[in-house]
């Protein structure tokens, strides 16, 4: 031992330990065991252990096993984990134990060696809190760290990411409001189309960022509905109190204000991380939709002269080291990279909850890094979703004479004479006008295949953009 080292002692024996860490021994051990990545467990699933933690003191004291002081110091400790002033004593890696063992004991211990200075006494005393006897009463690292995990989801969910889907749903919508009355040239298969308005086309957009609050609700709702705790060890419950798992997601929702409720079957909970894998499917398909929507801005923004130039994004940054003056759809690109990142975390998510590699039998084993890489979803999912707003739909703006100019030259213009002339004719009409590099308008004009007054009705590009034509 020195002056930076204490000595600390666990089941297995001793261990050095920084002296002024306030985790013990076996949280040292797993900072030596897994020297793997140097990412920390997220730091949403250590606040929501600080929130559990309390909920367990509150609920073991009005149960009658915890004293009102004991459990009045685990509390407010818990309390100050849950409010992040901790997080530097929580070193252990994300590639730990597969049950997040290592996790939970370091939150025990970390919280008994706060009591333990709360009450006069050094680091390591035990004394008046032991980590397992009084921080651990009633719960085991199987049914506590699939709860912290679920705890921080719907927390993160419900207080960021859904705010950022709303926000992001609602600029879509203004400039689909705002663009209603340009009528451009739609486009499938990347080929010329029939018209339809900006407005028309932002609409869409908006609706998806709109499925996409709702699939985050979707999300929260299912982690929240599910907790394991209460199944301690294989879900049966042995060592707690059979009122135990009820009696923590009431107090849980009292202090987060979601809904919490405890598992309807706790083999499933504890055996299982569905429910995370259900909500990181959700999270994917918000990534599917981002890409959608960042990826058909910047085709419609793309030129300034060769390219589309239906839009204009906005300036950030330099676009180019050797190109003077060049601009990128650079906010576009990271929305399309967060997509990339947040589909592969949802493969990573999707294998640790497989049956055979993270599922084994009464526990899954693959939970930190599935709750590393949800979190990183739900984070840049949000911080690209408000980064999207400022940076790129707020300065906007449509090129109304490049829109409304290309309607005109379109051949799909003939889409509307099918009724009147047949489908075929209409195709002639078509290829002939191109051959000849004329609109539909002047080649129809020149033939004289119709009356002037019905093609002007026929070719009217805003009546095409209205159901029935109207």
């Amino acid at each position: 031992m020195t002056a930076q080292t204490r000595i600390e002692r666990d089941t297995m024996g001793e261990m050095m330990v920084p002296a002024d860490a306030l985790y013990g021994a076996s949280t040292q051990r797993a900072v030596e065991n897994f020297p793997i990545s140097g990412r920390p467990v997220s730091a949403e699933v250590v606040h929501a252990f600080g929130r559990l933690k309390a909920a367990c003191a509150k609920v073991n004291q009005d149960l009658g096993k915890l004293d009102a002081d004991k459990a009045t110091l685990i509390i407010e400790a818990a309390g100050e984990v849950a409010e992040g002033q901790l997080d530097r004593h929580f070193p252990v890696d994300i590639f730990q134990t597969g049950s997040g063992t290592s996790t939970n004991m370091n939150a025990n211990e970390v919280i008994a060696n706060r009591c333990a200075q709360a009450a006069g006494n050094p680091i390591g005393a035990k004394d008046p809190i032991h980590p397992n006897d009084h921080v651990n009463m009633g719960q085991s690292s199987n049914d506590t760290f699939p709860t912290a995990m679920q705890i921080a989801g719907a927390v993160a969910i419900t207080g960021k990411l859904v705010p950022s889907l709303q926000r992001l749903a609602k600029s879509l919508k203004d400039k689909a409001e705002q663009w209603d009355d340009i009528t451009k040239i739609g486009r499938t298969h990347l080929m010329d189309a029939t018209p339809i308005r900006l407005g028309q086309e932002f609409s869409g957009y908006a609706a998806q960022a709109e499925y996409a609050v709702t699939r985050a609700k979707r999300a929260a709702q299912r982690l929240a509905e599910n907790l394991p705790i209460g199944g301690t060890a294989v879900g049966t419950g042995i060592n707690t109190h059979v009122e135990f798992g009820t009696r923590i997601a009431a107090e849980l929702s009292r202090t987060t204000g979601i809904e919490f409720t405890e598992a309807p079957n706790h083999f499933e909970a504890q055996a299982t991380r569905d429910c995370v894998v259900e909500a990181s499917g959700e999270l994917k398909t918000i990534a599917v939709s981002f890409s959608k929507i960042a990826n058909d801005i910047r085709w419609l923004g793309s030129g300034p002269r060769c390219g589309l130039f239906e839009l204009s994004l906005p300036a950030t940054q330099p676009g180019s080291s050797i190109m003077p003056g060049k601009v990128n759809p650079v906010m576009c690109e990271s929305m399309i990279q967060v997509a990339c990142q947040v589909i592969g975390n949802d493969a990573a998510i999707t294998y640790g909850g497989f049956g055979g590699v993270g599922s084994l039998m009464e526990l899954n084993v693959g939970m930190p890094m599935m709750a590393a890489n949800l979190f990183d979803s739900i984070n840049i999912l949000a911080n690209i979703a408000d980064a999207f707003v400022d940076k790129l739909l707020d300065g906007l703006e449509a090129n109304e004479a490049i829109c409304t100019g290309m309607v005109e030259k379109s051949l799909m213009m003939c889409t509307s004479l099918a009724p009147v002339i047949g489908y075929e004719k209409a195709a002639q009409v078509a290829k002939a006008a191109f051959k000849e590099n004329k609109t539909i308008r002047e080649y129809c004009t020149e033939q004289k295949l119709l009356d002037p007054a019905k093609l002007d009705e026929l070719l009217d590009p805003t009546s095409m953009t209205h159901p029935g034509g109207k």
